[in-house]
């Protein structure tokens, strides 16, 4: 009696599993449905290689992206230029002044430089040239003042020459970071624009906005930092540059008031005009 005992489903349960099953398969479809990209998504740049993201970039992130190659372009060219030009004035005042030492007077060192030209060449000729306009005058502290101070003058201008060109180096490392996070800023814009209009929060969404944003950041630093770094070098190199202008300044008025002092001191006195007139003969 047992053996062939059978339970009978109930007449319900049929269609508690049917009705299952429509739930499962309606709940699987909606999950399908969000998985599937929007409308629109295929569109969107795959490409996140740097030329693509500036390919496929907002004109005004494409205007950042430009505006800091070219700045990087200028850094490195300047670095170049620049470090020729500090290298052949550093070489040319360091052999003039090996030259010019062991000259006891002015007519002697314009003797030694008379074939080369350069910043010695033209702290002597500025010297001789106010001992001729001072000829006759017997204040030989005032002539060595107003010597001291035509060679300040050409100290200083031959300084302005050569840090001629890195302000624009300051100016990039100063600017360079903003101007990448003005970038970074609008291309994150872009993704939460991205976002509202797709009404999704799909990576292929805020992907190509947060690369551009990105880009624009590592550019920015790729610009200001080389600028940064180049500008301190100049400027210890210019430095020393400027220690040696003033070395041979300080070597041409000891030789300046050596001459001065001599005609003083010698048994027959020189005349200021024979002194100038020896002074001008060589150049």
């Amino acid at each position: 009696m047992r053996e062939n005992y059978r339970k009978v489903p109930k007449p319900g349960a049929p269609v508690c599993i049917a009705g299952a099953i429509a739930s499962v398969s309606l709940s699987a479809a909606a999950l399908a449905q969000e998985a599937e990209p929007p409308i629109g998504i295929g569109t969107l740049p795959r490409d996140l290689s740097p030329w693509g993201m500036y390919l496929n970039a907002d004109p005004v992130v494409k205007a950042v992206l430009i505006g800091l190659a070219f700045a990087s372009i200028v850094t490195w060219t300047v670095w170049l230029a620049k470090t020729i030009e500090i290298w052949s004035a550093k070489r040319r005042v360091r052999r003039a002044l090996q030259r010019l030492a062991g000259a006891r007077s002015t007519v002697a060192a314009m003797e030694r430089l008379s074939a080369r030209d350069g910043e010695i060449r033209a702290f002597l000729d500025a010297a001789v040239t106010e001992l001729k306009l001072s000829d006759g005058t017997a204040d030989g502290e005032g002539i060595k003042e107003r010597i001291a101070s035509r060679l300040e003058r050409l100290e200083a201008g031959y300084g302005r020459g050569v840090m001629r060109s890195t302000g624009v180096l300051a100016t990039i490392g100063a600017t360079a970071p903003f101007v990448g996070l003005f970038g970074t800023v609008w291309g994150i814009m872009n993704s939460f624009i991205g976002i509202s209009k797709s009404h999704t929060t799909n990576l292929a969404v805020v992907a190509p906005g947060i690369a551009e944003a990105l880009l624009a950041t590592a550019l920015g630093l790729a610009a200001a930092i080389p600028a940064v770094v180049i500008y301190n070098v100049f400027a210890r190199s210019i430095a020393g540059y400027r220690a040696q202008l003033a070395d041979a300044s300080a070597e041409v008025l000891r030789m300046v008031s050596r001459d001065l002092d001599r005609p003083a001191t010698a048994a027959a006195p020189i005349a200021p005009a024979r002194r100038a007139a020896s002074l001008s003969a060589a150049q």
